[in-house]
């Protein structure tokens, strides 16, 4: 393979540097021969999407080729690192194409009966055994679990946790004790206490957060990752939602208070990630929109750039651009950090050291 070399400031920091590519990995020091693919301009960590979903379109699962293919879109959008939060299909064949973005995988949304999307999940029936459930997606997913935390009790007629307190403080541990953390998807207000008091270690949308939550995240470090651009369909869910009158309203009202409610994250000092929560009814493709939406919602202009780019990579166990690290970035003509719209159209894609785009 061919040496690259690329010139330029290495973001976060303010300083011109040359970088070398080798086997797939970055080199500071001078490589003889290298192609010189970049010679000015802005380097950066390829970006993260760290709530996608590979495997699923808009009417369910989809084959393993269409997911590929939302892979290639995520890619061409600069994510070049995917965490995967729920797949119906098994993506593992994904991981041995060196053209797509690396990825993370959550393996099966663990759900109860008839409190999720159809066909998506595994639903376990007696709680109780969720534990059990846990355990296998550990096995099945590359380090993370994805929990539904609550979902609209049709009896209830709002949103409600799906699992007692005690039996998510036992399965957390269970992925604890074979290192592997756990995510949920969450909503609504009530569910928030038990899963975060339970150890959960990220926190999907959380648009029910309180400033009693977002204290107790913050000292445990509990991550959240919002789905701005997701959250931007409640009205439309509400607006569909004629049967439960109580469950409309509560989704409007916590569509209102997603702005704030990240803005209150952030300065707590919780940390907060890019996702899109693309898959189904979210386009693939559009991790640029959620760092901008991160933007507009209180982060400062490098904050958002980290929650999709270095600080992701590094929470995920990637390193930026750095000696020996991946060579996965991006290189741009000007300075995103000036113009967030700058993100959207890469000068340069390298991915496993290759230019891709």
């Amino acid at each position: 393979m061919t040496a690259l070399h690329l010139r330029g400031v290495v973001l976060p920091g303010e300083d011109e540097r040359d970088l070398w590519v080798v086997n797939g990995r970055i080199r500071t020091r001078p490589v003889p021969g290298a192609e010189t693919v970049l010679d000015g301009g802005f380097l950066l960590p390829g970006l993260v999407d760290a709530h996608c979903h590979l495997g699923i379109g808009p009417t369910g699962a989809v084959d393993l080729d269409t997911a590929a293919a939302q892979a290639e879109t995520d890619r061409d959008a600069g994510a070049l690192l995917i965490r995967d939060c729920g797949s119906p299909i098994d993506t593992r064949p994904l991981q041995e194409r060196l053209d797509l973005p690396r990825l993370v995988r959550a393996g099966r949304h663990l759900t109860r009966p008839r409190r999720y999307i159809p066909h998506l999940g595994i639903e376990v029936g007696d709680p109780e055994l969720l534990p059990a459930a846990v355990a296998e997606q550990v096995e099945y997913g590359d380090g993370w679990v994805k929990l539904v935390g609550d979902w609209i009790d049709r009896e209830h007629g709002d949103l409600a946790p799906l699992w007692p307190d005690d039996v998510l403080a036992e399965a957390i541990a269970v992925a604890h004790a074979a290192g592997a953390r756990v995510t949920a998807h969450v909503f609504g207000e009530d569910a928030l206490p038990g899963l975060v008091g339970a150890g959960i270690d990220c926190v999907e949308h959380g648009t029910g957060l309180t400033a009693d939550t977002i204290a107790e995240m913050a000292r445990r470090g509990t991550a959240l990752v919002p789905t701005l651009i997701n959250i931007e369909n409640f009205p439309h869910i509400a607006a569909g939602a004629h049967k439960y009158p109580k469950y409309a309203a509560h989704m409007l009202d916590l569509h209102a208070r997603a702005g704030g409610m990240v803005a209150d994250a952030v300065a707590a000092g919780v940390p907060v990630y890019a996702g899109t929560d693309a898959g189904g009814g979210i386009e693939h493709g559009r991790i640029v929109d959620e760092i901008a939406a991160l933007h507009r919602a209180g982060m400062t202009v490098e904050q958002a750039i980290a929650a999709g780019s270095w600080g992701a990579r590094g929470w995920l166990g990637w390193s930026g651009l750095d000696e020996g690290a991946a060579a996965d970035l991006l290189a741009f003509d000007a300075d995103p950090r000036e113009n967030l719209d700058v993100l959207r159209s890469p000068a340069r894609i390298v991915l496993r050291g290759r230019v891709v785009g």
